[in-house]
């Protein structure tokens, strides 16, 4: 099986069966994000706990690209510190930004390298990020808590 096969299999899992989809009535900060360029939606619920993010749940409509990685997002970041999800994100950013040059670190980004391929496609790179971005303004608005 080719690599992009295997990638395009991840991606519709996550889109299939979402990891975390379903708002809890219990968080810290609570973000509802746009791409205004399609119309994909996340509104995503962020706990924290000791510097750690202990939960994160979210509700979306869009592209499979959109909920698929919002989903891979989700599962990688919950139980680890704000610092650890940090370089994750980070990471995820930077695989985002590099146009395709870029395949990301499998073993900090896991299954989120499944959507190295979108950065080739500009105007998926907003699908790919919009639940890392209302991540990031999650654990913004709960630290300033």
């Amino acid at each position: 099986m080719e690599l992009d096969a295997l990638y395009q299999e991840v991606i519709l899992d996550h889109y299939k069966h979402p990891q975390h989809k379903g708002l809890l009535s219990t968080y810290d900060a609570q973000v509802h994000h746009v791409n205004p360029s399609c119309g994909d939606e996340i509104t995503l619920n962020l706990a924290l706990e000791n510097n750690s993010i202990s939960s994160i749940s979210w509700d979306g409509v869009g592209c499979s690209i959109s909920q698929a990685s919002v989903s891979i997002m989700s599962d990688l970041v919950i139980g680890k510190s704000v610092d650890e999800a940090r370089v994750v994100l980070d990471n995820f950013v930077e695989l985002m930004q590099s146009k395709g040059i870029k395949t990301g670190d499998p073993a900090i980004l896991e299954d989120a390298v499944s959507l190295a391929g979108v950065s080739k496609f500009p105007a998926r790179i907003k699908c790919a990020l919009l639940g890392w971005m209302a991540y990031k303004d999650a654990v913004l608005s709960a630290s300033t808590k």
